[in-house]
């Protein structure tokens, strides 16, 4: 029988704590697709990845339409967080950066983009194959 794997975020996976999070924005490296930008602090001593998310208050007034829209990030990453192949852990902050609604399934594909550029960036290293070495 198959394990079930269950797409979850528990308190633990969510980053809070005035310290984490001033570390996280001090020393993250940053990056940016369409629709999101995100900071990311690998190597982090939590146990666990941990993920924060943004909406300006600048771009969207009504606090409805922030709190679907961070609904909207958080059910994308909680749906697609076991692609990531990292070793270690690490804390990311996603900031919604687009003035208009996307949809789900924009915000969707957008943070899978996230997932695919933080493996390949601290994703495990392929073996060189060096013909020189024998």
């Amino acid at each position: 029988m198959e394990a079930e794997v269950r797409n979850t975020l528990p308190k633990k996976e969510r980053l809070c704590g005035k310290t984490s999070i001033s570390k996280l924005l001090t020393k993250g490296k940053h990056g940016s697709v369409p629709g999101i930008r995100y900071q990311c602090l690998y190597g982090t001593d939590s146990g666990v990845n941990r993920i924060l998310v943004s909406v300006s208050k600048k771009f969207f007034k009504r606090a409805v339409k922030r709190n679907l829209l961070k609904r909207r990030i958080r059910e994308s990453w909680r749906r697609q967080k076991h692609l990531l192949n990292l070793e270690g852990n690490f804390d990311i902050l996603l900031i919604y950066s687009v003035k208009e609604i996307l949809s789900y399934e924009e915000i969707y594909s957008s943070v899978g983009q996230v997932i695919e550029n933080l493996n390949i960036k601290h994703g495990p290293k392929q073996p060189s194959e060096d013909p020189v070495s024998e």
